[in-house]
């Protein structure tokens, strides 16, 4: 095992090389910022005297150049401030989230932003992004103080909270949707406290803050109370419905998915949607076993960790089928288990009916779009009955207006196919190019880069609150809504098969369980009771 100094873009590291090991892999886990290196083919951990003395404190025969100064570092864990000056433009940008740093390249500013907990590099807008929480805004202002050309400030207006509560009361309600809110009298010293919790967020509208729920968060608020004199008030949504997932702010050793996992993943061309969805629900099965090595896990423990999920945690079917198979791709495809040793049962699927609109709801919800760009969105969805994914997916060479189609390249499965392109998208979309001229995508965000999925939720919702439709309606639902009213008009339930994608015809087939088409020559037998 060998220790040497590498410069690993643009900033120093210490990389350790050693034969494939998994136990020496989970020990350099407990360096902090230790990473994986796929065009290294090594790992890698911070150019800094913590990080070093305890390397060497866990492989106390590692190899390493004894020269002075080679390796020896004489640095603390944050640098100090920088003996020369290296740039005097740097613009800081502060949120009531976030923190935004723009400023000239250098070793010594990376390494002390690196230093700040879920720091990262934004490469589209060339700049640092880093969360408002604790003392992350002072550190960094203190650290730039005489280099700051530009230094702004984003503060929410704070009103008092619109819910009954008394001038001493502090109230903190806890949500199904695993968040904390926080109720109280204006407090300027209070709310200073509380915006330096992690993603907390000011709700205007119910005038309450908003913080992610862990056990350690009720106790600290239930602490700031006392120290502010105010009567501390608990309550919960539905109290004992479903336990809230262990999160970061739970355990201490909050376990990140192995580097091999998502390795292995990428390796064997998994789609990024399923790589996330892999990497979260394993991360949550790991952290549920905290104090146990990975390896250790047995099968009893991974069908115990499953009836948690569905008597505790109150997961849906499909949830628990993901999660089987994320834990069996570690131990399978990482490990190399044989397959036939986790016997795990596998729930029912719920058979459920899609939520559809009528063709005159669909009318409705277009009709209430007035943005151009939002219009020409939902039409390209529901016209060509695409997925959220294949819509933001969309390239300007994927419309053929000569052949009236759209092409959506590997979407799920892996698969490219041809949908419809409607005349009447084609002439929105005409319109919304000339006026929004995007580069490459075919929906653009404001700096060139794709259209957020989350954009295109809001903008469907915004449409649904202006109409007088009560369905829970989500984007998906055009799609589902686009195959049913091609069924009620006559369409081959084959064509409409390879229009949406399916790999099976049986799930095509759901769609004649939701037509109304023929229910009108059907009479009720109790209308023809003599009642």
């Amino acid at each position: 095992m060998k220790a040497e100094k590498i410069v690993h873009e643009g900033v120093k590291r210490i990389k350790v090389d050693f034969p494939y090991n998994q136990e020496i892999s989970s020990r350099l886990k407990q360096i902090a910022d230790a990473q994986w290196s796929r065009r290294l083919s090594a790992w890698h951990i911070p150019y800094t005297q913590v990080a070093f003395n305890q390397l060497k404190s866990l492989f106390p025969d590692i190899d390493y150049p004894k020269k002075k100064n080679e390796l020896e570092i004489r640095r603390s864990e944050i640098p100090e401030k920088p003996d020369k000056v290296y740039g005097k433009n740097v613009m800081i940008h502060i949120t009531a989230k976030k923190i935004i740093i723009k400023l000239p390249k250098n070793e010594k500013d990376i390494q002390l932003i690196r230093t700040l907990n879920y720091s990262r590099w934004d490469k589209h807008q060339f700049c640092w992004i880093i969360p408002n929480y604790r003392e992350n805004a002072e550190i960094i202002k203190d650290y730039f103080k005489g280099r700051i050309s530009e230094l702004t400030e984003e503060k929410p207006e704070i009103q008092e909270a619109k819910h009954e509560v008394l001038q001493d009361e502090f109230l903190v309600f806890k949500t199904n949707s695993g968040s904390l809110r926080l109720i109280y009298r204006f407090n300027t010293e209070l709310t200073t406290e509380i915006r330096k919790y992690p993603y907390c967020k000011w709700n205007a509208d119910n005038r309450w803050w908003t913080i992610p729920f862990a056990e350690k968060f009720i106790q600290e608020l239930k602490l700031l109370a006392q120290q502010h004199g105010l009567n501390f008030i608990y309550e919960e949504e539905n109290a004992g419905l479903k336990q809230s997932r262990i999160s970061q702010y739970d355990i201490a050793n909050y376990r990140s998915c192995p580097k091999e996992y998502i390795a292995k993943l990428e390796e064997l061309r998994y789609s990024e949607q399923t790589i996330k969805r892999y990497k979260s629900q394993f991360e949550e099965f790991i952290n549920f076993y905290h104090k146990y090595d990975i390896a250790r896990i047995d099968e009893p423990m991974i069908k115990a960790f499953m009836r948690y999920l569905v008597t505790e945690r109150k997961i849906s079917s499909s949830y628990q089928n993901q999660s089987i198979n994320a834990v069996k791709f570690y131990y399978e495809r990482i490990l190399g288990g044989q397959r036939k040793v986790y016997y795990i049962d596998r729930p029912r699927k719920e058979k459920t009916l899609p939520t559809v609109l009528s063709e005159e709801e669909v009318v409705q919800i277009l009709n209430a779009v007035e943005n151009i760009k939002h219009k020409a969105i939902l039409m390209t969805i529901y016209s060509a009955g695409l997925r959220i994914s294949e819509a933001i997916n969309l390239k300007l060479k994927d419309i053929d207006s000569k052949r009236m189609q759209i092409r959506i390249e590997q979407s799920k499965g892996k698969k490219d196919r041809y949908s419809l392109l409607s005349t009447k998208t084609l002439d929105v979309l005409r319109f919304y190019f000339r006026e929004h001229k995007p580069k490459q995508w075919l929906f653009e965000g404001q700096s060139g880069e794709q259209y957020a999925a989350r954009s295109i939720q809001n903008i469907l919702k915004m449409a649904i609150s202006k109409t007088n439709i009560k369905k829970r309606i989500t984007v998906h639902s055009l799609r589902h809504s686009f195959a049913t009213h091609l069924l009620e008009n006559g369409t081959d339930l084959r064509y409409i098969q390879n229009l949406l994608g399916h790999e099976s015809s049986k799930t095509t087939e759901i769609y004649t369980h939701i037509t109304t088409k023929g229910f009108d020559q059907i009479k009720s037998p109790l209308d023809k009771l003599n009642i």
